[in-house]
């Protein structure tokens, strides 16, 4: 093969899901890096390869980098890997290629699987234009620091979270860009693929009474919307929640879920809570 670096595709969930060509690649090059050499030794014994692997990952010193280009001037060709889909979409890799590229290397790209496409696909929200925002902070503060930048942007967003985080994240969301349509798309390709469409707030409550979702998730954001929340509606919410939570939780729930003030989703829940009596 050509001495370079072959950024080569890989399943997310689904073996088989693998290209034609990224089996020619990773049967043919002298070196494959990847996060971790146990889940891309699963992808290789699948198809029967046995090939030298070496981990690359973002905590990889410069001269681990240094001594992966110095490898390819030397005419070695190396298949660069993440331990799922896209290489450098939320992973590492950016450092070794603009590397490569400022020395002149060969570097292609072998496409194939990733997340952020077929959850746009399956949420059922405009795909016409569209941006893509990775993986957000994980702290509160910093989170929706992040997403008022993206308040005005038009088209359809798409984010990557982990399930521990989801329901904050959904909150941050809420709070900051509004109760947007949504989707929460999980497991993609996978046995238990699930894809949960609703507004924010829909989706707020039911991850308050289900509790944190397994596995990879991508989040879809639709446009920008005028909202108009009734007090109807704000109670039909609070009748809901109610029937499996005290006042207090179930207030807390739909003052996340609306970005309305807590005392007053308390007061109309002790409202409705001695109604029910």
């Amino acid at each position: 093969m050509k001495p370079g670096f072959y950024l080569v595709a890989t399943p997310i969930g689904n073996l088989r899901d693998i290209t034609f060509r990224a089996l020619d690649v990773l049967s043919s090059v002298d070196l494959i890096i990847c996060e971790d050499t146990r889940v891309t030794g699963k992808l290789m014994s699948a198809y029967g390869f046995k090939k030298k692997m070496q981990v690359y990952n973002d905590h990889s010193t410069d001269h681990q980098r240094e001594s992966l280009i110095k490898a390819v001037q030397e005419g070695q060709s190396i298949a660069v890997l993440s331990d799922a889909g896209t290489p450098l979409v939320s992973d590492p890799g950016y450092k070794l290629v603009r590397g490569a590229v400022e020395q002149g290397l060969y570097v292609t790209s072998i496409p194939g699987p990733n997340a952020a496409l077929p959850a746009l696909q399956l949420s059922g929200l405009p795909t016409d234009q569209f941006s893509f925002l990775g993986f957000l902070p994980p702290k509160t503060s910093a989170r929706q620091t992040v997403l008022k930048k993206w308040e005005a942007t038009p088209g359809t967003l798409i984010i990557y979270e982990t399930g521990p985080r989801l329901l904050e994240s959904l909150q941050d969301m809420r709070i900051t860009l509004g109760n947007r349509d949504a989707a929460v798309t999980r497991e993609l390709t996978k046995m238990y693929e699930e894809v949960r469409r609703g507004t924010l707030s829909d989706l707020i409550l039911y991850y308050s009474s289900k509790g944190a979702p397994k596995g990879e998730i991508v989040v879809i954001l639709g446009h920008a919307v005028a909202e108009v929340l009734s007090t109807e509606s704000i109670e039909k919410q609070l009748i809901k929640a109610l029937d499996k939570m005290s006042v207090r939780d179930a207030a807390e729930m739909v003052a996340q879920a609306t970005g309305k003030p807590k005392k007053t989703i308390y007061t109309l829940a002790l409202k409705l809570a001695s109604s029910k009596k």
